[in-house]
């Protein structure tokens, strides 16, 4: 198993966020996709807090998906469903198999800055499609906002993350909500985190 010390501090947090976006509907059981699960302790975190969810979790390499089904096993947790195989910026109809309208909710925690600008489209335009109407993508990491970074700490992490892939980089919250209205979702609400981090609340439009 894989350990992340970031994904240990900021679950709780994030869990939070989770439990208030979605108490409304905490009456029914619902689905959600989590895009560049890792090492796998998010989800697991989560589906012990929320179980009114069943979570499918996902990744692009088979060491982070060995991860997740390793903490599967060993928390005996039943409402994560084992891991697929999913790159987020390759069309929606190659997302593992999950149907157009499946998903009520879609997290994704510190993807966009490691990944290109196509990841960051093909989120949207992917969770444009399988989410149902008034589904949610939620986003959490660092962000630039109007072209700016700051504070000093972010922009160094940007620089540290263009240093290490050219197409990486911290997004910027405006082009984000562009790309969301483009695919006919809207950015509903902006949680401030821990540590400049933020949570982006999209919801897909009916």
């Amino acid at each position: 198993m894989l350990l992340s010390p970031q994904a240990e501090r900021n679950w709780e947090g994030l869990c939070s966020v989770l439990e208030d976006v979605l108490e409304a509907q905490s009456h029914r059981q619902l689905l959600a996709l989590e895009l560049g699960s890792g090492t796998g302790q998010h989800v697991i975190r989560f589906a012990q807090k929320i179980p009114f969810v069943t979570w499918q979790p996902s990744d692009i390499t088979e060491e982070s998906l060995d991860s997740i089904k390793a903490y599967i096993a060993a928390t005996h947790v039943k409402s994560v469903l084992q891991p697929v195989h999913l790159d987020a910026s390759a069309p929606w109809e190659k997302w593992a198999g999950l149907s157009h309208n499946s998903c009520d909710v879609i997290v994704a925690i510190n993807l966009l800055q490691y990944s290109s600008f196509e990841t960051a489209k093909g989120v949207f335009t992917g969770a444009a499609q399988i989410l149902k109407p008034n589904g949610l993508l939620i986003i959490y990491g660092v962000y630039a906002i109007n072209g700016t970074i700051t504070p000093s700490c972010n922009e160094n992490l940007d620089a540290e993350l263009r240093k290490m892939n050219p197409e990486w980089g911290l997004p910027d919250i405006d082009v984000l909500r562009q790309l969301a209205y483009g695919n006919g979702i809207r950015l509903e609400r902006i949680i401030e985190m821990e540590e400049y981090f933020k949570c982006l609340i999209f919801r897909k439009l009916e």
